[in-house]
This record gives C-alpha cells, structure tokens and sequence, in this order.
C-alpha cells in the first residue's frame, strides 16, 4: 500500500499536493461545521414543541453531538476492537462462497442428467413419495 502512495505522489507537484491536503482540511471543516447546525436546527425545530425543552446553541449541538458520538457510537470510529469478529466472518464468507461455487458447478450436470434419465426418473420419484404414508393422511 505504501508503494501506492508513493507512486501517486511522484507523479505530483508539491504545489498540487499542498493544494489538495488544504482543500480537504477544508472541506471536512465545512462538513462539520455544516452538521453542526443541521443538528442544532433540528433540535430548535423538534425538542422545545415535543417534549418542552429549551433551544440549543451551535456550541451546544457540537457537544449533543460529540456526547451521542462518545455514547452510541464508541471514540475513535471504525472497526475498531472487531477486528478479529471481522476476520472470522471474513473467513466464514469465503468458506460459504467456495461451498456456493461448488453448489452452482453441479448444475452444469442437471441438463445432461433431465436428457437421460428425465420423466422416469422423476415419476419413479413421485410414485415413491406417494406409497409413504405422510403424518397428514
């Protein structure tokens, strides 16, 4: 992965590369700020008719927002101390999708089997089903 970067770097102008880390740092800014008053508007809008709570500042909608984050949400984000139940369902998923692949290969036989054996081999089956008494008769 190192590699990657190192290589997308080299094709680029510290000038370009400066730009675009302050273009981010600035647009993430933006998105917080952003969030930060849709979550103040909300509670304006929504708490003091529901349930008569006082209005918020934008201050106050950061820190509702960063307590429901600490809250609800664990600090520091991501995948965090599931790692390892990543890993097992990761390693589960590929067992299912080789059992999967190996589900979906033996119908490349049933056309082959259906111009064989075809109707007989399913009245025989029918007609087996049918001399075993069922719980329901």
């Amino acid at each position: 992965m190192s590699n990657y970067f190192k290589h997308k770097i080299r094709s680029k102008s510290i000038g370009e590369i400066v730009g675009w880390v302050l273009l981010a740092i600035i647009g993430i800014s933006a998105l917080v700020i952003l969030f930060g008053f849709i979550i103040m508007w909300l509670w304006n809008w929504l708490m003091p008719d529901l349930f008569g709570l006082s209005t918020i500042t934008y201050w106050q909608g950061m820190g509702l927002c960063l307590l429901s984050k600490i809250l609800f949400g664990g600090i520091g984000g991501g995948k965090g101390g599931g790692h390892k139940k990543h890993h097992d369902k990761h390693h589960y998923n590929s067992e299912c999708r080789e059992s999967s692949k190996n589900e979906i290969s033996k119908w490349k036989f049933y056309d082959k089997f259906w111009e064989e054996q075809g109707n007989e081999a399913f009245n025989e089956y029918v007609a087996g089903k049918k001399s075993i008494p069922t719980e329901e008769e």
